[in-house]
């Protein structure tokens, strides 16, 4: 295996010779939206497009030139985005029946990694299903089989600390899938895309490819594929290290330290929660600020639940467990029923079933983030900032100008309300970028043409961000904590907001777990300043129940809650001077991609440093 993998890496080394030479005649893209974009002229029923040989590969062989040429014609500075282009590239191939092709392709983009466990995942099922194609096996069972004992010669061989989250979610995601998981989206969302415009564009036909590929090839070897990750998680079955442990600092109570009133900007918090610590207002009710999707002055803590939903939110609720329970391979009553619940759902259940848990994610995200930013501090004092995200499978409301106005607006206001408070610290687990403005627009049926789409994401984008900008500038003696983003690519190539803004009082937060490894999903780049644990960590949902998720909207509040027991001991430090200490006390590791939060030391440094 040593001389067939080293044989590749030397045709690459030998290739990229000529390569650096050719690139210098490349056109650079340095952001994901200037990157170039197609529009395919669809028409009828996607599904059936989907599941018709003929009409697809149509389709496929546009789209396998459009995205060649960008490959042949453009240096892309960020590995993620080349590697979903050539991911996209690989699917086709294997459809197709190239499956030396999808080979060398998926060889490509193993080489384009860069986190430790992709480097050692990728491409895994892949190698095993060409061996199985090209072993000669045709009877189905004997070519998964073929398959299967591929993947577990390959596990096996792997250390299971560095690769075991990913394993735990992959099976996860196997165990949920159905058809109607797999084609909800074309259903549900690229179909009346169609239905308004006429076209899918470039960043919607890699969904309708990989519902294919979900169809023909995901499906049929789902059992196999849980079986092969079940036999590895039962036969290694070693908890990591907990490194935080040992770095955590609770403070005592009554110990004289000075009350920190502390923001989270998010979807709402149950603050019966934290009753003893909440920043009151001059009626002796908690500190409070809300605007509803349309950027409206609202009222509520929590994310509102519908009425006739009222009566489902245990069980929507026990769901959300459920799935937290598999990214953990607990097997849970609540894991089961989920399962049993996605992998059976009707084609006309998808949608209420998916913005069912959509709700139920934004009803728990904000008081999940408080558990965290308040853990072990008695001297924080938690102010609410609900912002309402959208849990609808297609943009609510569409993107507009006068939307981007209200939005900016309400940004102003809550900045203002964090000032009138005299907040110290904030958190703000969220994010957006021009793409997702973009896509949102084609969605809504918004825009003449691709290019009218383009320009007008850019300018309603560029008005978000000098929004928050703005805001973030008018209130220097506040501390903003963001969360990278979970889409596993730089965040400032793709523009992505507040964690792509560079201010003195603003610092971006990426996510590790447990033992410190890099979270799979989260984002990286030039802005993230330090790394905390965002994988499985438990706190408080709505009504006092404890759940484990997994986002850098949970690594986030970790250093949120580090700044806010520095200011407590140490009242005197500003926002720049808290970045500085959290930076400097963080520890680079080996690789040199992540720098890891050490709270005790940023205490005691904190408690030396002058004001």
């Amino acid at each position: 295996m040593f001389n067939r993998y080293l044989v590749i890496a030397l045709a690459l080394l030998m290739g990229a010779t000529s390569l650096t030479v050719s690139a210098q005649n490349k056109k650079r893209i340095e952001r994901a939206a200037d990157l170039p974009r197609f529009s395919y002229p669809v028409s009828g029923n996607l599904e059936q497009l989907v599941r018709d040989d003929i009409a697809f590969a149509k389709l496929a062989v546009t789209v396998r030139r459009d995205i060649e040429s960008v490959l042949a014609d453009y240096d892309i500075a960020d590995k993620a985005s080349e590697r979903q282009l050539l991911g996209v590239l690989t699917q086709l191939d294997y459809l197709e029946g190239k499956y030396e092709e999808a080979l060398k392709r998926t060889a490509q983009i193993r080489a384009l990694q860069e986190k430790p466990a992709d480097k050692l995942l990728f491409g895994m099922q892949m190698r095993a299903m060409v061996a199985a194609r090209l072993s000669g096996q045709t009877a189905a069972d004997a070519f998964r089989r073929v398959i299967a004992e591929k993947m577990a010669a390959e596990l096996n061989a792997m250390p299971y600390a560095v690769i075991s989250n990913d394993v735990k979610s992959s099976k996860g995601r196997v165990e949920t899938a159905g058809e109607t998981v797999v084609l909800g989206g074309v259903r549900e969302v690229l179909q009346p895309t169609v239905d308004k415009t006429g076209v899918l564009g470039s960043e919607q036909v890699p969904r309708l490819i990989g519902a294919r590929y979900g169809l023909l090839v995901q499906l049929p070897l789902k059992a196999t594929l849980i079986n092969v990750y079940t036999a590895y998680l039962n036969a290694n079955k070693v908890e990591k290290k907990d490194i935080w442990a040992a770095r955590n600092v609770d403070l005592p109570a009554g110990r004289g330290y000075a009350p920190v009133p502390v923001a989270v900007w998010d979807s709402g918090v149950d603050s019966a929660l934290f009753r003893n610590q909440m920043l009151l207002d001059a009626s002796g009710k908690p500190a409070l600020i809300a605007f509803d999707k349309w950027s409206n002055p609202t009222t509520g803590e929590l994310f509102p639940i519908p009425a006739a939903l009222q009566s489902q939110l245990p069980k929507m609720k026990s769901r959300s467990k459920g799935l937290s329970d598999l990214r953990s391979n607990i097997d849970s009553a609540e894991a089961s029923e989920i399962k049993q619940y996605l992998s059976n759902l009707n084609a006309n259940e998808y949608k209420s079933a998916i913005e069912e848990i959509s709700l139920t994610g934004n009803y728990e995200h904000g008081t999940h983030v408080a558990g965290i930013a308040m853990a072990g501090n008695p001297y924080a004092r938690l102010a609410i900032a609900r912002i309402s995200f959208n849990e609808k499978l297609l943009p609510e409301p569409c993107p507009s100008r006068e939307q981007s106005e209200k939005d900016a607006r309400a940004t102003q206001a809550y900045v203002d309300f964090l000032k009138k408070n005299h907040i110290r610290v904030v958190n703000m687990s969220w994010g957006g970028d021009v793409l997702s403005v973009e896509g949102a627009l084609e969605e809504c049926g918004i825009g003449k043409s691709r290019d009218e789409r383009k320009a007008l994401a850019r300018e309603l984008f560029d008005m978000d961000k000098n929004a928050l900008t703005k805001a973030f500038a008018s209130a220097p003696d506040v501390l903003f904590v963001t969360a990278s983003g979970n889409s596993n690519q730089d965040s400032t190539f793709a523009e992505f907001i507040p964690a792509g803004i560079v201010l003195p009082n603003l610092i971006t937060v990426g996510a590790v777990d447990l033992a410190g490894d890099e979270a799979s999903f989260t984002s990286y780049g030039p802005t993230v300043v330090v790394h905390a644990n965002g994988y499985q960590v438990e706190s408080f949902i709505p009504g006092g129940d404890r759940v484990a998720l997994s986002g850098t909207s949970m690594a986030s509040p970790q250093v949120a809650n580090l700044a806010a027991k520095m200011l407590a001991v140490n009242p005197k430090l500003t926002p720049d001077k808290l970045i500085a200490i959290i930076r400097d006390t963080s520890e680079k590791t080996a690789d040199g991609r992540r720098m890891l939060l050490n709270p005790a030391k940023a205490m005691e440094m904190a408690g030396k440093k002058e004001g």
